[in-house]
């Protein structure tokens, strides 16, 4: 499922909408945890594209079908900015430049990849009863942890 997404700030409350509406079928419960940072990884995804790029993008969620106990689910949003996504080191009274941090530290894998003439951004999240910890960066081809700093997705 995948939602239109206009170069507007005010997409990112009808994106964070659209996605708690489409968790209702899946198994996944509006007050669990996983439902409460899906939501949250929506709206900061989201708000990268539109804010960055100017330019539409696309939301896209697989969910799970069922109730089941380990499930993965996906998030990706494209945009048609070519340009990676860039470590920032957000100062502490900083007002942004949080975003891909709180991705990195929230979800269990997420990455980009180029894709025609713009880019997608992903992340999963892995339905299970252990508390999240920090989670690798799958960038690009390659694996890396960025530990403290902040990201910038242009």
């Amino acid at each position: 499922m995948q939602l239109e997404i206009r170069p507007d700030p005010a997409e990112v409350g009808r994106a964070r909408r659209w996605a708690r509406s489409r968790l209702a079928g899946s198994g996944i419960a509006a007050d669990e945890q996983l439902a409460e940072i899906l939501i949250l990884l929506v709206s900061e995804l989201v708000t990268n594209a539109v804010v960055h790029t100017g330019c539409p993008a696309v939301l896209r969620l697989s969910l799970p079908g069922t109730a089941a106990e380990s499930a993965t689910v996906r998030l990706e949003v494209a945009d048609t900015s070519a340009r990676a996504p860039v470590p920032r080191c957000a100062g502490g009274e900083a007002t942004g430049g949080r975003g891909l941090a709180l991705v990195d530290g929230l979800a269990d894998r997420w990455g980009w990849h180029p894709e025609g003439a713009g880019k997608r951004i992903w992340c999963e999240l892995d339905r299970c009863e252990r508390p999240r910890g920090s989670a690798a960066m799958a960038y690009g081809s390659g694996m890396s942890a960025y530990e403290g700093l902040a990201f910038e997705a242009v």
